[in-house]
């Protein structure tokens, strides 16, 4: 990969980063929130849960919108509104009034996967695309790593106000640095005439350029698609872990091993932090193993089914003693499930024959994982609340998990054909 290409993974990496970052927050500012306002465990999950009950919503309007509005701007527009609703959380007095930044956050995160697709599809070769959407998808790891020791740190020198103030801002600096730099190949200034004649004829492993492509799919018929429904049942098994972890971890390292905020927030980026090596890696064994034509037959699923396998270790946390056993536990159902999500991301534009289907069909797949995102916090706060423990709310995810491998492995088969072919 040229630096050029990598400085576009960057910026779409980092906008991922960022997201994150603002999803934990409320994780790990918990304590002194409750402390504050005497917010109860089911109190707490609906919270936890608040920002993905309009991102799932907005998730697929807002994946129909991309080819209209552009990626720059549907991008850039939803980092400046959730950036907003981060800092306006620092102003919150109540149940009903944090609720309410969270359902606006949410909803404006939903540009994020669907428009970020279409850029990767946009912008790197077929052989490219595992590692470059593990690492966007690795954003979801190491935004919690980094969100976890920032907002503790924030946390714990000043205030819970004070740490979203700072969060939120770093969104609009962000958004600067996107604004100046990012273009569609084809337009883009500072990209070399070679450079962009190698991605506009290898981009779809055919050599057609997007411009070439027919008309993007409807939903109707994406949804009959055996392996769309195969790409989003997938996502919502592997995803409903990941967000138990995103929401729960830090509240579940401060319950059962008695460890201060600041203490929390170093020990649950630690296996974030070694899920995004460990993800990227994996992502770009999945590209050099597959050939063009495993590509094309959408073999990567079954790096996926192993994923999911691997996450299932999530049925030893309860039992291990020592926080150093905990730790590496946490790291491979952490490796297992984000790696696994991103893999099924790149496995959609595997399998999609029409380039400018990636954002519906991403928009549909990230609708699927969030769905069971948003009702794993408050399946968990449940769980927490009628048994006192952990156990149960980790067994409910292994099954889901075990659902996920068969789902990939079953209902993948199939290439997605364009509509109009």
């Amino acid at each position: 990969m040229s630096y050029r290409r990598g400085w576009v993974a960057l910026l779409i990496f980092t906008v991922v980063i960022i997201n994150y970052i603002d999803r934990i927050a409320l994780s790990v500012a918990a304590r002194p929130i409750v402390a504050e306002f005497g917010f109860s465990p089911v109190q707490m999950g609906y919270l936890f849960s608040g920002f993905l009950w309009t991102y799932v919503v907005c998730l697929i309007p807002l994946g129909l919108l991309v080819e209209r509005v552009g990626i720059k701007n549907m991008v850039g527009g939803g980092i400046a509104i959730w950036s907003t609703a981060t800092v306006l959380t620092a102003a919150a007095g109540s149940f009903v009034t944090i609720l309410a930044a969270r359902l606006v956050m949410g909803a404006s995160e939903a540009t994020t996967f669907p428009a970020c697709g279409g850029a990767i599809r946009q912008w790197f070769p077929e052989r490219e695309r595992g590692f470059v959407t593990t690492l966007f998808n690795g954003g979801s790891s190491a935004g919690p790593a980094v969100g976890a020791i920032l907002t503790a740190a924030l946390v714990s020198s000043f205030s819970w106000r004070v740490a979203f103030v700072v969060l939120g801002a770093i969104g609009f600096v962000w958004l600067i640095a996107w604004w100046i730099w990012y273009a569609p190949p084809e337009e883009a200034p500072w990209l070399s005439e070679i450079e962009r004649t190698k991605i506009l004829n290898e981009r779809n492993g055919t050599g057609v350029a997007t411009e070439k492509a027919p008309p993007p799919s409807s939903p109707g018929y994406l949804l009959r698609q055996r392996s769309v429904w195969g790409l989003v049942l997938t996502q919502a098994c592997l995803v409903y872990t990941a967000y138990l972890f995103l929401t729960w971890l830090p509240t579940y390292l401060q319950s059962t091993r008695e460890l201060s905020t600041m203490n929390t927030g170093y020990l649950t980026a630690v296996p974030y932090l070694c899920t995004v090596v460990l993800g990227v890696t994996i992502a770009r064994i999945s590209d050099r193993v597959l050939s063009s034509k495993d590509v094309q037959a959408g073999r990567r699923r079954n790096f996926i089914a192993a994923m999911a396998i691997l996450a299932m270790t999530i049925l030893l946390a309860p039992v291990v003693d020592r926080l150093f056993q905990l730790l590496c536990v946490l790291t491979v159902v952490l490796t297992g499930a984000t790696t696994g999500s991103g893999l099924n991301f790149t496995l959609a534009s595997d399998l999609l024959r029409n380039p400018r289907d990636v954002s519906r069909v991403v928009a549909m797949t990230s609708f699927g994982g969030n769905f069971f995102g948003l009702i794993s916090p408050i399946i968990t706060g449940y769980v927490v609340a009628e048994t006192g423990g952990y156990t149960w709310a980790f067994r409910i995810a292994a099954v889901l998990l075990f659902c996920g491998c068969l789902a990939t492995l079953t209902l993948t088969r199939r290439p997605i054909e364009p509509q109009h072919a």
